[in-house]
């Protein structure tokens, strides 16, 4: 299997807004955020669905999704809300994104994927979001 983009950013072969690390997951920002700081949450293990994770790997990755959800709500506390959403459509490589919103709007939102990635907002973002990593 050839490696996924998500694969070549765990790999620090592609830079990333990383914003947590352990043993068995990656979470970093969406360049393209359906909302400022989506984050997205990735196994290490290159696998195509969340579904098809082992048991230990899937509980790893949702525990992950829990601390990063936490730390969005305390870091968006304007927003009522933290979604989730298991898609899988762009990228062969099981993932999460996780997001704040209050609105329904907020929630459907579709970002322009065409439009210059902001990374200046993006690492500023990130350091606001960052937990300590836990290798």
């Amino acid at each position: 299997m050839q490696d996924s983009i998500f694969t070549k950013i765990i790999n620090g072969e592609i830079p990333c807004h990383k914003v947590y690390e352990d043993a068995k997951t990656f979470a970093f920002l969406d360049i393209h955020p359906i909302q400022p700081g989506t984050v997205l949450v990735v196994p290490k293990q290159q696998i195509e669905s969340v579904w098809d994770l082992g048991g230990g790997d899937y509980q790893a990755l949702m525990a992950t999704a829990k601390k990063v959800a936490a730390q969005i709500k305390r870091v968006f506390p304007d927003k009522s809300r933290v979604a989730m959403h298991i898609e899988g459509l762009d990228v062969a490589h099981a993932h999460l994104k996780l997001f704040p919103f209050s609105t329904d709007e907020e929630f459907r939102h579709h970002p322009d994927m065409s439009a210059e990635p902001d990374h200046a907002a993006l690492s500023e973002i990130a350091s606001r979001l960052h937990l300590a990593d836990e290798q």
